[in-house]
């Protein structure tokens, strides 16, 4: 079950931005190894160092709605792919998104070039930047750009649409 959530809540005013020092840090030599094979195993041909990059903007981008829900965040088509690299990794990205505070739901949605916009996407990059994490731009190009193919065909929308992110249950007592 899925909670929807409402429209994207402001910061007060003072509210300090928890700074992410490198994404790739959030995983051991070997889980970012697996989980880039994952990317590699659904990407055949693809470059591993592209791989790579993907998958860092992917835990930038995870890490961030994960420590800000209710901003509205959607992941490039590129980078989409390195979040369902992390999905599949389930236990890892449990943790992961646990260490943020909030588990980020991946539902699904179909690509519609006429709904999906980059200002969404532009807005993502913003936040992450605000986040402490430098995206790499080739990766967060409009969703019609094919520079970098992926096996990814789902896109998604902010947090008022297929992207909902609940807060850790609180333990009783």
């Amino acid at each position: 079950m899925t909670v929807p959530s409402g429209p994207p809540v402001p910061d007060p005013p003072g509210t300090p931005i928890p700074v992410l020092k490198s994404a790739r840090a959030l995983l051991s030599d070997a889980q970012f190894n697996d989980v880039r094979g994952t990317i590699l195993d659904n990407n055949p041909g693809m470059d591993p160092e592209i791989a790579g990059r993907i998958l860092v903007d992917a835990l930038g981008f995870v890490a961030t709605a994960a420590g800000k829900p209710g901003r509205g965040l959607v992941p490039s088509r590129v980078v989409d792919e390195g979040w369902h690299a992390l999905i599949l990794h389930t236990g890892l990205y449990y943790d992961l998104c646990n260490r943020f505070g909030n588990f980020v739901h991946h539902i699904p949605d179909r690509q519609d070039l006429g709904r999906d916009n980059q200002a969404s996407v532009d807005h993502t990059v913003d936040r992450m930047r605000a986040a402490g994490h430098e995206p790499d731009l080739d990766l967060w190009r409009g969703p019609e750009d094919r520079t970098i193919p992926v096996a990814a065909k789902c896109r998604h929308s902010d947090d008022t649409g297929p992207i909902i992110t609940i807060p850790k249950p609180k333990p009783n007592g």
